[in-house]
C-alpha cells in the first residue's frame, strides 16, 4: 500500500525541519569571521555572576589564566556527560594556570544539587539572562547547549564549540592554548 498525500507532507515537513536544524547547528559550530565574539576581553572579565552561596563574582578573578567557560543547564544531557571530564581536566590543568567555570541561568539551589550529584569540582556560577546574553555575544547564535569557550591569558577566545567536548579534544585545545598564551 502506498503513502497518502498527507503522509508525504508530514515526511517532507520533518525532513525540512531536520535540514534546518542541521544547518543551524553547522552555522553555530563553523569557524569563521562572521562568528567573532561581539564582546571585548575587558567586558568578558567584567561580566558579573553569583556563586552558589550568593556572593558576587566576576570572570576578572581569573585574568591571566587560560579560562574555560562552559555554558550549561541541568536539563542538558550532553552537559551532564562532559562535566565529569571537565572536573578531571580542572584537576590536571590547575597547576598550569587553567581555570574552568560553569555558567548557568538556573536557580542556585538547583545548580548546587546538580553539582553535588555529579561531583563537579570547579566553580559553577549563575546569572539568569546575563548568562544567555554572554553566550550569545560569544558566538552562540542558536542558544544551544553546551557552549564552551577557551580564552587565552589575555581573554582572547582561542576555541569555541557548541556541543559536548570529549576529554581528548579539550585536552588538545588546552595544550595549544597553553603554548600560545605562555608568557614570553
Amino acid at each position: 500500500m502506498g503513502e497518502t498525500r498527507p503522509q508525504r507532507l508530514v515526511f517532507a515537513a520533518v525532513g525540512l525541519a531536520a535540514l534546518l536544524a542541521g544547518t543551524a547547528l553547522w552555522i553555530a559550530t563553523s569557524p569563521g569571521e562572521r562568528f567573532a565574539p561581539e564582546i571585548s576581553s575587558s567586558a568578558i572579565f567584567a561580566a558579573g555572576f553569583h556563586d552558589l552561596q550568593g556572593a558576587s563574582r566576576s570572570l576578572g578573578e581569573f585574568q591571566g589564566k587560560v579560562l574555560v567557560l562552559n555554558f550549561w543547564a541541568t536539563w542538558c544531557a550532553p552537559c551532564r556527560e562532559e562535566m565529569p571530564a571537565f572536573s578531571r581536566l580542572q584537576a590536571a590543568w590547575a597547576a598550569r594556570n587553567v581555570q574552568f567555570v560553569g555558567l548557568s541561568s538556573e536557580d542556585p539551589p538547583k545548580v548546587a544539587a546538580f553539582a553535588r550529584s555529579l561531583g563537579v569540582t570547579y566553580p559553577l556560577w549563575v546569572g539568569g539572562d546575563e548568562v544567555e546574553e554572554l553566550s550569545r555575544r560569544l558566538g552562540n547564535v542558536t542558544g544551544a547547549l553546551p557552549h564552551t569557550l577557551v580564552l587565552d591569558r589575555s581573554g582572547r577566545v582561542v576555541a569555541a564549540k557548541v556541543g559536548a567536548y570529549t576529554e581528548t579534544a579539550l585536552t588538545a585545545v588546552l595544550e595549544n592554548a597553553s603554548v600560545e598564551s605562555s608568557p614570553k
